[in-house]
């Protein structure tokens, strides 16, 4: 699919702020998207991010102002370019792509932590895809990896560490033995996330450092050659939340670009922790948006904050997917994401049309091969719905951070249920007994509104309910948000919540993803 048809099949109503009153809201792109890459082509942008065990892998979105964000494809979209064995670790898989444009192509480069994987390239001509089988990097080591290119043609990868090689892009060899950069300032813990720039008649190096927790940080250094020797900038770190008791934490593993007007942005990683002490983040890290100044030579980083100053162009809103999916259409639309891979043997659009059906492999979420279709949670709170026909089988809805992580409601043989596991612990928690047919079933995530703090405030509320045809809803179990988060999982992903069978042949006649305002109280409550 181009991206024009993308552009013409992806229907919905767009994403409204409050760009009229010269404010936007970060995150730009929320839910989990971490490790955001971006580049300009013409008046359009193109930003790729890290999907670690979920196939297909890399989402790619396109912009048309910074701010409004709609996904246009995965890049790792087929078995021949990405394999993710059931050995693979939740948290394992991809990491960390660069998305650049040079030559008049598009060239993303990331490492497979998978078995087998390693570093590989792949490029396209429409960003939407397709985009090529991946050119193995074997000479390339570490992750993180970045392309640059100088005036002379020479590709510079640079990676996490930091170090850099010369390559040759086309065939994956390595020109030269790898020499070791700048790795920020002295003491700085894990130097990632590398990306180099030519700006002005120097190059500049950015780096994320501190770790990806809360002592995140960019910093900065430049050259005037690609391999050095490296200054550092004397603010560094030039962006970080450490220390801090802000409202977006975890700031960094950034890049940047220059806007059609001149101006220049960075987009970044962050996180919106909730609830009492630590703050638990439920979503992952999302990708932000900040201004950049250049004073003396360095780039000056703008204030990363819930609310922003619209930039000065245009707001130009895209087409979003519709909130509910029937699925009519004759594929999954690419927000559409699975665990580890989704063989074409375990799902069906045909086999009975206008519905989603799911054939089961592993028995459950707590199975590396489970066979599990979902979507990221992007939003604080949100109502999840779907109709299910257990008939062949048994199945439902889940919320998933990894195999030791995760609630569900699920039905079959006469039952509907609300399984949890957290850690070694899995357990029944309600049970009801439905009639024959499809179940239509309901998860609400609350979060808390503001005040009533106190240090063991949860981050959020899972409810899982059943809708019946005369409307009410039966509220089964409530369930404590935190369970459901980094901090207490682990991992470098977030939420995803989705469909599921557990046994035979389960089929979704439709799903539907609404978020919720916080004082929508009736809504939020199901009654």
């Amino acid at each position: 699919m181009t991206l024009d048809q993308t552009r013409d099949t992806v229907a919905g109503t767009v994403d409204e702020d409050d760009w009229a009153d010269g404010t936007f809201r970060n995150p730009v792109i929320a839910g989990f998207h971490p490790d955001p890459s971006v580049c300009r082509v013409g008046d359009d942008y193109y930003l790729a991010c890290s999907s670690f065990e979920y196939f297909p892998g890399v989402p790619i979105l396109h912009s048309r102002d910074l701010v409004h964000w709609a996904q246009i494809g995965n890049v790792l979209d087929r078995p021949s370019q990405l394999v993710l064995p059931t050995t693979t670790a939740s948290s394992g898989g991809v990491y960390a792509p660069t998305l650049r444009h040079h030559d008049g192509r598009f060239w993303l480069i990331v490492t497979n932590c998978a078995d087998g994987g390693g570093n590989l390239l792949v490029t396209a001509e429409d960003p939407a895809g397709p985009w090529s089988d991946p050119v193995r990097l074997p000479d390339v080591p570490g992750i993180d990896p970045d392309l640059a290119w100088d005036d002379e043609g020479r590709c510079w990868c640079t990676y996490a560490g930091i170090e850099q090689v010369r390559l040759d892009p086309y065939t994956g060899r390595t020109l030269g033995r790898p020499r070791r950069l700048w790795s920020g300032p002295p003491g700085a813990q894990a130097p990632e996330a590398p990306h180099l720039y030519r700006i002005d008649g120097y190059w500049y190096l950015l780096i994320a450092e501190g770790g990806t927790e809360r002592g995140h940080a960019v910093s900065v250094a430049r050259a005037t050659a690609p391999d050095g020797p490296y200054e550092p900038c004397p603010d560094n770190p030039v962006l970080t939340h450490r220390g801090t008791n802000r409202p977006i934490q975890n700031t960094g593993h950034a890049d940047l670009v220059e806007a059609v007007d001149g101006t220049w942005w960075m987009v970044l990683l962050g996180v919106r922790p909730g609830g009492g002490t630590p703050g638990w983040h439920v979503l992952g890290r999302e990708t932000f948006l900040a201004p950049v100044t250049w004073v003396d030579g360095w780039p000056v980083v703008g204030e990363v904050a819930p609310a922003m100053a619209a930039p000065a162009w245009p707001a130009q809103p895209l087409p979003t997917p519709p909130a509910r999916d029937d699925f009519d259409a004759d594929t999954l639309h690419p927000q559409w994401i699975s665990v580890r891979s989704r063989p074409v043997e375990s799902w069906s659009l045909t086999d009975r049309p206008g519905w989603l059906t799911l054939r089961a492999r592993g028995a459950s979420l707590d199975d590396r091969d489970v066979t599990f279709v979902g979507r990221r949670q992007q939003h604080p709170s949100c109502l999840v719905r779907t109709l299910v026909d257990p008939a062949d089988g048994r199945g439902g809805l889940a919320v998933r951070l990894d195999e030791q992580h995760h609630h569900e409601i699920e039905v079959g043989d006469g039952e509907v249920r609300v399984v949890v596991r957290i850690g070694s612990v899995r357990a029944t928690v309600a049970t009801r007994p439905v009639p024959v047919g499809p179940v239509r079933l309901r998860l609400d995530v609350i979060a808390p509104a503001p005040g009533g703090w106190h240090p063991g405030k949860e981050p959020d509320v899972l409810r899982f309910a059943v809708e019946h045809p005369d409307g009410t809803v039966d509220v089964l179990a409530e369930l404590d948000g935190r369970y459901l988060s980094t901090e207490v999982a682990g991992g470098f992903t977030g939420r995803v919540v989705g469909m599921y069978a557990a046994t035979g042949s389960v089929r979704f006649d439709w799903f539907d993803y609404r978020p919720v305002d916080r004082d929508d109280s009736a809504e939020v409550s199901g009654g």
